[in-house]
């Protein structure tokens, strides 16, 4: 196995703090390795990042089609939502589409990383729902295709047929035979790829709009959907969101836990795929952020790339510690 390499630097004054350690693949539309950080056959989970893969069977199905689904909706299927009032209600509407409710998720409920909604949760004396839950749009897009399947209310066990058209789908966008799945925070299943075969799912997303295909045409318009909704994708605040927002609809990008990020190029046809070692969310977002900018999609001066790249590092009275930097050798 390749040992991490370090992705991310904290400096304090003159001195190299901390290191982030991990590694990155960008793919192209052949599903080619363009370049690698690391270990590009490191076996992962991609955790939220695989959600617009977990979408394809919603629409390749017809299930989209058939109950109406709008890009919103689609933008929500692929989201890590904050759990703020533009996705909830939605959400909400959604359900009430399918002729469904709250109890019938299986995402679990969720406190929502939305200060206001929070806020007025707390107020309300009202607990949080399962509508909170940031994976409550994958989960409604796993209960339209399973009405429309006509298979059973337990969506998330692996041998549903929710569940086994995901696996198909991941298995022929990442190129390889998924060697197993772990449970995912929202209780559904989670497959396992390499880093590579990740950043060629993204190259194949990336790719869709120059195939005819029925899946093809699914993942351009699970793309798209995303690029025209970044603020369903993740929320305010949130890198997802003002990442895409800086790139103006050149790029769709999605996190996953555990420091996973990836990233899909249409204009260049190229996938990315970040795994931070040891978990850290400001590494992985650094990282994608320094790639971007070396493929030219984002700009450097950016106060969304900014507050992530070459990031200051501030004192609690606003005096200038430090600063998020991304590793040398990880700038194209």
């Amino acid at each position: 196995m390749i040992q991490p390499v370090p992705m991310a630097e904290i400096w304090r004054g003159s001195i190299l703090e901390s290191l982030h350690l991990g590694h990155a693949v960008v793919c192209d539309d052949n599903g080619e390795i363009l370049r690698s950080w690391g270990d590009p056959d490191l076996v992962m989970y991609p955790r939220s990042s695989s959600k617009m893969i977990q979408a394809l069977p919603l629409l390749s199905s017809g299930a989209a089609a058939k109950y109406g689904l709008g890009t919103e909706q689609l933008a929500l299927a692929c989201a890590s939502h904050n759990g703020a009032a533009i996705h909830t209600e939605r959400v909400g509407r959604w359900l009430g589409q399918l002729g469904l409710g709250e109890t019938d998720l299986r995402c679990g409920p969720q406190d929502p990383d939305d200060r206001p909604e929070h806020e007025r949760l707390i107020r309300a004396y009202e607990a949080p729902c399962q509508i909170h839950n940031n994976c409550s749009g994958k989960h409604s897009g796993f209960l339209t295709l399973s009405q429309h399947l006509g298979a059973g209310p337990e969506y998330i066990e692996i041998d549903h047929p929710v569940q086994q058209s995901c696996l198909a789908a991941f298995e022929e966008v990442t190129g390889e035979s998924s060697p197993g799945y772990g449970i995912d925070g929202c209780s559904a299943p989670n497959f396992a790829t390499t880093l590579k075969g990740l950043a060629r799912a993204m190259a194949w997303f990336a790719s869709a709009p120059t195939r005819s295909d029925r899946q093809s045409q699914a993942a351009a318009d699970l793309t798209a959907a995303m690029m025209k909704h970044p603020e369903l994708v993740a929320g305010e605040g949130r890198a997802c969101t003002e990442l895409m927002r800086a790139m103006n609809g050149r790029a769709a990008i999605k996190t996953g836990a555990e420091a996973v990020f990836v990233a899909i190029l249409p204009e260049q046809k190229l996938g990315i795929a970040v795994k931070i070692a040891d978990g850290s969310t400001r590494a992985s977002e650094c990282a994608i952020a320094a790639i971007l900018v070396s493929l030219g999609l984002l700009d450097p001066a950016h106060p969304a790339t900014r507050k992530r790249l070459d990031a200051p590092i501030l004192s609690r009275r606003g005096i200038n510690c430090g600063s998020i930097r991304a590793a040398a050798g990880l700038r194209f």
